[in-house]
């Protein structure tokens, strides 16, 4: 993002020094004609709409479907939680003690790491040890139920993996960079050398639409890191209802992991 205002802002300046130095090498007209406001406007309302349409919906749609995928992980694991209930005890409480520490492993340690586009091995041993109690509760009403919910958790889960990771290739994005690059520049040229405040305030005012557009997709097209992300409500509110269930006939110790989802050493 950093790299995107700093270009965008040499390319405005470029433009401004291509004016002063260039233009009258490359138009013979008088100095105080040129691209005057309004047609500025042209080149704005056009670069905005392609850079909204052709990329930003793009980038959009990675977030909307990152923010389903967590709701949908975290509906799911409430789910496995409540159909646990009408299972053995055993085999409810190490269900119920297994979905509070694949929250936190969630929340805490594969939730920063997604912000770099990766995951977490942790949130791994959890579900490893629900497919152990399924297999405890082979043959019995409860486990289609359990089963059910835990496939669509884990499909959950790949798909917000899957959205951690970057839509838009950086070639699109360093090629929209280089559009802007060219515009800004092209525009500079265009203006007139004298009498010309108005025309370069709003060159300065489109360079910053612009480059405002292009920040927002390269944030945007990373739904868990950066200014606009997806936030680990929706687990760490069925983490709560899950601790609240065990914590009915045991004490935060008899949990099997630290605060962070750990595996506590026996």
């Amino acid at each position: 993002m950093v790299l995107i205002i700093v270009v965008a802002a040499l390319a405005l300046l470029a433009g401004l020094a291509a004016n002063r130095y260039l233009r009258p090498r490359l138009l013979s007209e008088d100095d105080d004609t040129g691209m005057a406001v309004k047609d500025l406007v042209g080149p704005l309302l056009t670069l905005t709409v392609l850079l909204l349409a052709f990329v930003l919906v793009t980038a959009n749609g990675s977030y909307g479907k990152a923010e389903v995928a967590s709701r949908g992980e975290a509906r799911a694991l409430d789910q496995l939680v409540e159909a646990a209930d009408y299972g053995p005890v055993a085999q409810r409480e190490a269900l119920q003690a297994d979905a509070v520490c694949y929250a936190r492993a969630v929340r805490v340690q594969e939730w920063p790491a997604m912000a770099d586009g990766k995951g977490s091995a942790a949130p791994n041993v959890w579900s490893t040890d629900f497919r152990r109690v399924f297999k405890e509760l082979e043959g019995k009403p409860v486990f289609g139920m359990v089963v059910s919910a835990d496939n669509k958790r884990s499909d959950e889960r790949e798909e917000r993996l899957t959205q951690a990771t970057a839509s838009i290739p950086g070639a699109i994005l360093w090629f929209l960079l280089a559009t802007l690059i060219i515009t800004v520049t092209a525009l500079g040229i265009c203006l007139p050398r004298r009498n010309n405040r108005g025309q370069i305030l709003t060159l300065v005012v489109i360079t910053a639409l612009l480059t405002t557009a292009l920040c927002i997709i390269k944030d945007v097209d990373r739904p868990f890191g950066g200014i606009i992300n997806v936030e680990p409500t929706a687990i760490a509110e069925a983490e709560r209802q899950a601790t609240r269930d065990f914590l009915r006939h045991h004490t935060a110790a008899d949990l099997p992991c630290d605060d962070e989802g750990n595996r506590r050493a026996v």
